[in-house]
């Protein structure tokens, strides 16, 4: 009886030792492969988040603006002063100048997405500069800024487009890894908040969407979840610009 209770305590301890092993491996694996897509990112000269010693997040929302959804963003927004940048279709922003200049007047960033969410790393250069150069003119139109961050679209792209935006003058910015929201795809309002605040960590992007086709926008009740919770946290927002600078 004893030999088997002797038996029964090592194995339990072996099974215990086993499962803590794998836990340890798996958080380091994840802080080894985040550190490499970081270093990636970086000589690459590609924005895909902000400095790591300092309690600040960037929200950004692709493909806007949209007569409703935008504005009930921008409203929750201006109730927890938090400032975030807006990755425009130039499509979009032609049909409503009205809301790209309340997003500037309120403070928020905006910055170019493309013209028709193209892939631009398969697209000519031409049409590719045609795309960028007239969603630019869109957003100083409406507001009077030069805008200096752009976005590609699904996060592809070249050398060509890398050059382009180089040339006006264009940090080309894609969200970390692990924050793509996915709430394109409305997965649930508590899949998005999980997604966003179990893994925020300092300098993160947060990948959102302020334009969807859907019957229903899942980004705002989740932000009504995610913004006091990580306000609670301690963490400041800033915009791109702003998490540039303090890099």
């Amino acid at each position: 009886m004893l030999k088997k209770r002797v038996r029964l305590g090592i194995l339990v301890n072996i099974v215990i030792f086993l499962v803590a092993a794998f836990f340890i491996f798996q958080n380091e694996s994840k802080t080894t492969f985040s550190n490499s897509l970081d270093e990636l990112a970086e000589a690459a000269n590609i924005v895909s988040h902000g400095p790591r010693d300092k309690k600040v997040l960037a929200l950004t929302f692709d493909d806007g603006p949209h007569p409703i959804y935008t504005q009930e963003i921008l409203d929750l927004l201006k109730e927890y002063n938090v400032k975030a940048t807006f990755f425009i279709l130039g499509k979009h922003g032609e049909l409503y100048p009205d809301i790209l200049a309340r997003q500037n007047n309120e403070g928020h960033e905006i910055g170019i997405h493309s013209y028709n969410h193209i892939n631009m790393r398969k697209e000519k250069v031409e049409v590719v500069e045609a795309e960028f150069n007239k969603t630019w003119q869109i957003i100083y139109n409406s507001t009077g800024q030069k805008t200096r961050v752009f976005r590609p679209p699904y996060g592809t792209y070249n050398q060509a487009v890398y050059d382009m935006a180089v040339k006006n003058q264009c940090s080309v910015v894609l969200w970390t890894y692990y924050q793509d929201s996915k709430d394109w795809s409305n997965p649930g309002v508590d899949k998005i908040v999980k997604t966003v605040i179990s893994q925020a960590q300092n300098g993160d992007i947060i990948l959102f969407h302020d334009h969807n086709e859907a019957s229903e926008n899942q980004t705002i009740e989740a932000l009504k979840v995610i913004l006091p919770e990580l306000i609670n946290q301690g963490y400041k927002f800033v915009t791109i610009s702003e998490l540039l600078e303090q890099e």
